[in-house]
C-alpha cells in the first residue's frame, strides 16, 4: 500500500493549505486515516485521526484551525489548514492503518506512511 502526499507549500501567518494523500496498491481495507507532522529537529506528533465511521481527533494545538476528512470510497484523506501559525511549519505525514492483499490473497494487517509533504508558515 502506497500513500503520497501532496498539498504542501509555503504560505504566510494567517494563510491556508489543503492537503491530500490518497491511498493505493493492493489494499483490502482501510480503517483508520490520520496525519503526523515533524517539525525540524523534533519528534513526530499525531495531528489529527479519523475513523472509518468519521470520528475525529486533534491534538488541542490545532483545535479549531484545521479539519480532518476522508473519502472512503477512494481512500483517500484530507487535511483542510486554516489560521496558520509559524509553529505549524514541519513534515506533514499521511498515515493509514488496515490490510493489504498478502500471499493467496489473505488480508494482512499494515500500518502504511507517506513521505511527507513540507508546510512553511513565513512572513
Amino acid at each position: 500500500v502506497q500513500l503520497v502526499e501532496s498539498g504542501g507549500g509555503v504560505v504566510q501567518p494567517g494563510g491556508s493549505l489543503s492537503l491530500s494523500c490518497p491511498a493505493s496498491g493492493d489494499i483490502f481495507d482501510i480503517n483508520y486515516m490520520a496525519w503526523y507532522r515533524q517539525p525540524l529537529g523534533k519528534g513526530r506528533e499525531l495531528v489529527a485521526e479519523i475513523t472509518n465511521d468519521g470520528t475525529t481527533n486533534y491534538v488541542a494545538s490545532v483545535k479549531g484551525r484545521f479539519t480532518i476528512s476522508r473519502d472512503n470510497a477512494k481512500n483517500t484523506v484530507y487535511l483542510q489548514m486554516n489560521s496558520l501559525k509559524p509553529e505549524d511549519t514541519a513534515v506533514y505525514y499521511c498515515n493509514a492503518r488496515g490490510h493489504s492483499y498478502g500471499d493467496y490473497d489473505v488480508p494482512t494487517p499494515g500500518d502504511y506512511w507517506g513521505e511527507g509533504t513540507q508546510v512553511t508558515v513565513s512572513s
